[in-house]
């Protein structure tokens, strides 16, 4: 017993000895271990606003930091296809689906958790399941009724290319906003049709550098009618009017490539360094969490995942109807030659 005794004295002084010359190397190395470094990089296309106000809701919630990296949409886009592998991005989220499809065809996501998949209805993300969406804006006209009253406007968004649409139609061809609704009106009806639809807004077009210039436009009363967003029309509404009181919009709820439902999306790279605390935020950006984020803004853009309602000043989102598109067939770099021979580029 006083042997035993005399061992276990021995192995708590080794122990001790040790546990010390342990403390003495950490201090030596400048203090305690530190903790794993969770932080996170989005590429950011989305409004730079909205951004800010989910990875900030998401780093209060989960305690992950995020370091933003903002830019266009084919801006980043195109950055992650030269990165590659080597891409210090692990979330990438965007304003429109083209990007997030030139991303997916060259294979660098990952695929999305079931979970968050299920989070949103499957057409509204990519059918690889490599993509999620996370908001929505649909396409417009916005008019103004001095000019042009509501039952004058087209059955069809392709009749603006018409001659009795000459110079009485607005729009912002440089942007990856209207070059989405180009790609939607291919998707639908072809590239033979688009490019028809092309050159005659060529020939009667007037084109602005925004959405909000050719709303500006329309309400001064420079052109009768333009091709934006709805959303910029909303956010004006809410704050002075100053840009849209005299315009109303017209809806395309008939299945027309005029009501083409334009899904921001939000992926996961293959090659992130963090895949689990990426998913994470991927799953909280499609989930209720994130989509309340959403429709408190004021974004004024629609929900789409985990059946969170959108900000009631909009109309209904049950009411938009768009025309079905499979969101990974919407060819950006296609459009852009398209619109380069159109002489809109």
């Amino acid at each position: 017993m006083v042997e035993q005794g005399r061992y276990g004295r021995f192995a708590r002084v080794v122990v001790a000895t040790v546990a010390g010359a342990a403390l003495l190397a950490v201090a030596a190395c400048g203090g305690a271990p530190a903790p794993e470094d969770r932080t996170l990089t989005l590429y950011n296309a989305q409004h730079e606003d909205l951004g800010r106000l989910w990875v900030d809701e998401f780093t209060r919630q989960t305690g992950i930091p995020v370091q933003i990296r903002k830019g266009g949409d084919f801006e980043l886009g195109n950055q992650l296809v030269a990165e590659g592998a080597a891409s210090p991005a692990d979330v990438f989220i965007t304003e429109n689906s083209p990007a997030m499809s030139l991303v997916s065809g060259a294979g660098l996501f990952a695929p999305v958790d079931p979970g968050t998949r299920a989070q949103v209805p499957a057409q509204y993300s990519s059918n690889r399941g490599d993509w999620v969406g996370i908001a929505a804006r649909t396409t417009v006209v916005v008019y103004n009724p001095s000019l042009v009253a509501a039952d004058q406007l087209p059955a069809s968004i392709l009749d603006f290319a018409q001659p009795a649409w000459r110079g009485r139609i607005a729009f912002p061809p440089g942007g990856a906003d209207f070059q989405a609704i180009v790609s939607a009106v291919d998707a639908l009806n072809g590239d033979a049709a688009t490019q028809q639809w092309l050159d005659g807004l060529k020939a009667n077009g007037r084109t602005y550098q925004s959405n909000t210039a050719t709303m500006q436009a329309v309400n001064r009363g420079e052109v009768p009618a333009g091709i934006i967003y709805h959303y910029y029309w909303f956010q004006d509404r809410a704050e002075s009017g100053a840009n849209s009181a005299n315009t109303q919009l017209k809806f395309y709820t008939d299945g027309d490539a005029g009501g083409f439902l334009s899904v921001s999306g939000g992926g996961v790279l293959a090659s992130s360094r963090r895949p689990a605390e990426a998913q994470q935020l991927v799953a909280f950006l499609a989930g209720a969490a994130g989509q309340q984020v959403l429709a408190r803004s004021e974004n004024l853009e629609y929900t789409v995942g985990a059946g969170v309602p959108a900000n009631p000043a909009l109309k209904p989102f049950s009411e938009l109807r768009p025309p079905p598109v499979d969101l990974n067939a919407l060819n950006g770099p296609k459009i852009v030659q398209m619109m380069q021979q159109a002489g809109l580029l």
